[in-house]
């Protein structure tokens, strides 16, 4: 059992953090009680995060990082950047908004992430990962094109370190020296070498104006000398360093380093970031080694150290769980991908930094050697997928709709032109509830639907999504995808086991004579009900699950508008998708001619804030109720509670 949590501050201690609404109040702190405050900014960054849930762990982990930061810089006219943005909770504390912190993720409340509308301390938003050190440097060229000399800091987790944009963007800045301060927090990950008094000490002195002055002294005598001898100095220094420190890739790529330093020695971060605050130089790096779950025995003791978390309770650390109606759609996927591989040894997964948000865990407990976690590197991720096509076997690329969008180079490029048959298993299809925006699965199948040669698909159930891993398995000349959302599944029946599908041939669920429902995915519940709802004012309604996105069912489209008023497709992604592919086959087939109404429910051409999904839903206009007034509407009919109320 994990020990209960330290107790907030004693009593007989004056609370100091509700004296800083803002960082101005936090710069006027004596350093001697920067301490106290982290010890309360941690134990309020707990107690809230036990009534929202969401991502503790890694904050926990930049609390005297956080302090340090902020009592060192003039924020927000230096600017200050997260990567990723989940290790922003006390930053959003200490930033003018405790009061509100209680609302993370909720419908309303802050976003789980940093965003700009939400406070000019927010200098850039931040979801997915790695973004940070090339918008830092957009930003500090800017302001040297301006002629302004504040600071630019970027905070990067050594996670976002193995995405190769960082990389991309270290490499421009080093060969630019602009001046930028990187902070790479490694948090616990075996980047760091172990850490002490001694590499402290070195971190101070390596990072301090005397050391810089004649580092740089050193420099211009070895210019001096015969180039020979140049560079022998240079590889003297460099060695010499790096036996105490480490750190060469980042000199190799242009930065100065400076660590490992203990990011939980609140002054020895003091002291460095001063040190690297005045320096008057080019890119510089600090390597801070921290704890992620900091300071929270049960986030220390967990095997993710509670990276994300439900609601729970401060003293024990239980979470608090609900007991789901059915198995969730990532479960019934890692499930099917399973029993496909029991049975095919050429059956592979690739996940990029996402094993048990993708269910991959699972596939990887029973097949180890036949499970690739690449790090956060989508691109890689699916050309690493194409590679292992090429020689037979069949990948299975299960990365997030949203992450997606990120190696969208490499899905057109590397496998579609190729017709290599990788299979996409693209999970948090549509609107994902507290995440927001950032995390929406909504235009995957606008940018897969306009791939030639592509099939894409759209589990309306549990059932079908079995069916749909079969699919793909069958799938050897060509790629696929096959979407699905976050959450539990309907409760339906599973098959015993997945059966292939016939390509492009979607399904009649409901027989009616007025109106037609073609829904992709899993609104297929809402347009039910829908129907319902329409049979009920004389308006009998057939419902159909299209299954393929592309190819389209066109034999079942033209059925359908020929048998009825009218046609209203839906699913859950942007215009572009489905029903573009819908549209322009009753354009170019002429049945358009015919004078039936159509109808396309998408998601609305907006940003749709974090809140519940179903309340997302409702503010898509993508649930019965905005069904049933599309097609009353359409048929310029009234619903009659409306009429009634004009009445």
């Amino acid at each position: 059992m994990p020990k209960a949590p330290k107790p907030p501050v004693p009593a007989s201690k004056t609370p100091l953090l509700d004296q800083v609404k803002t960082p101005e109040d936090l710069r006027r702190l004596p350093e001697k009680d920067l301490k106290q405050l982290a010890d309360e900014l941690r134990q309020e960054t707990i107690d809230a995060v036990s009534v929202t849930g969401g991502h503790l762990g890694a904050g926990l982990g930049v609390v005297e990082l956080t302090v340090a930061l902020h009592h060192v810089f003039d924020t927000p006219r230096d600017r200050l950047i997260w990567d990723v943005g989940h290790q922003a909770y006390p930053h959003k504390i200490l930033t003018g908004r405790r009061d509100r912190i209680r609302t993370l993720r909720q419908g309303g409340g802050l976003s789980g992430f940093t965003k700009r509308a939400e406070s000019d301390y927010d200098a850039f938003g931040a979801a997915h990962s790695s973004t940070s050190i090339s918008a830092g440097l957009g930003m500090a060229v800017a302001r040297d094109l301006k002629g302004e000399k504040n600071n630019v800091v970027c905070v990067i987790g050594d996670g976002a370190m193995s995405a190769g944009m960082a990389y991309e963007a270290m490499n421009n800045a080093g060969a630019r020296n602009e001046r930028l301060i990187v902070i790479l927090n490694d948090n616990d990950m075996s980047i760091a070498p172990p850490v002490g008094a001694l590499s402290n000490y070195l971190a101070r002195i390596s990072s301090s104006g005397t050391y810089l002055h004649l580092r740089d002294i050193a420099k211009q005598l070895a210019k001096n000398l015969p180039k020979a001898w140049e560079r022998r100095a240079a590889r003297a220094e460099e060695m010499t360093r790096t036996l105490w420190a480490g750190g060469t890739l980042f000199e190799e790529l242009g930065f100065y380093y400076v660590g490992p330093i203990d990011g939980h020695d609140l002054y020895t971060l003091l002291s460095v970031l001063k040190n690297v605050r005045d320096a008057r130089q080019g890119p510089i790096l600090v390597h801070v080694a921290t704890k992620k779950g900091k300071g929270y025995p049960p986030a220390e003791a967990s095997d993710d150290k509670y990276h994300g978390v439900n609601r729970f309770n401060v003293v024990t650390g239980a979470q608090v769980t609900v007991k789901p109606n059915a198995p969730s759609f990532t479960k019934v996927f890692a499930n099917s991908l399973i029993e496909a591989a029991r049975a095919d040894d050429k059956i592979v997964a690739v996940t990029a930094a996402m094993p048990s948000g993708t269910g991959l865990d699972l596939f990887g407990r029973e097949f180890p050697d036949r499970t690739f976690d690449v790090g956060i590197a989508e691109q890689h991720a699916v050309t690493f997928a194409a590679g292992l096509a090429t020689e037979g076997f069949k990948p299975f690329c299960a990365i997030y709709s949203t992450f997606l969008q990120r190696a969208y180079d490499q899905v057109v490029h590397d496998v579609a032109i190729q017709k290599l048959p990788v299979r996409f298993a693209i999970d948090r299809a549509g609107l994902v509830g507290a995440d927001g925006p950032t995390h929406a699965g909504s235009f995957d199948l606008a940018y897969l639907c306009c791939l030639p040669g592509m099939v894409v698909m759209a589990a309306a159930d549990e059932a079908e999504l079995k069916h749909m891993v079969a699919t793909s398995v069958a799938l050897d000349d060509c790629p696929s995808a096959f979407r699905y959302p976050r959450g539990e599944g309907t409760g339906v029946e599973l098959p015993p086991q997945g059966v292939a599908l016939e390509i492009g041939k979607g399904r009649i669920v409901r027989e009616g004579s007025a109106v037609a429902i073609l829904s992709l995915g899993t609104r297929l519940a809402e347009c039910l009900k829908a129907a319902d709802q329409l049979a009920a004012l004389g308006l009998p309604a057939t419902v159909a699950d299209a299954r393929f996105a592309k190819p389209i069912d066109e034999a079942l489209v033209a059925q359908l508008v020929r048998n009825h008023e009218m046609l209203i497709t839906i699913e859950e992604g942007s215009s572009g998708g489905f029903s573009a592919q819908v549209l322009h086959y009753l354009a170019t087939s002429g049945l358009l001619d015919t004078g039936v109404k159509v109808r396309p429910m998408v998601l609305p051409d907006t940003f749709i804030e974090h809140d519940k999904p179903e309340r997302m839903y409702e503010t898509a206009g993508l649930n019965a109720s905005s069904i049933v007034a599309t097609v009353l509407a359409a048929l310029g009919k009234q619903h009659p509670g409306i009429a009634r109320e004009r009445a």
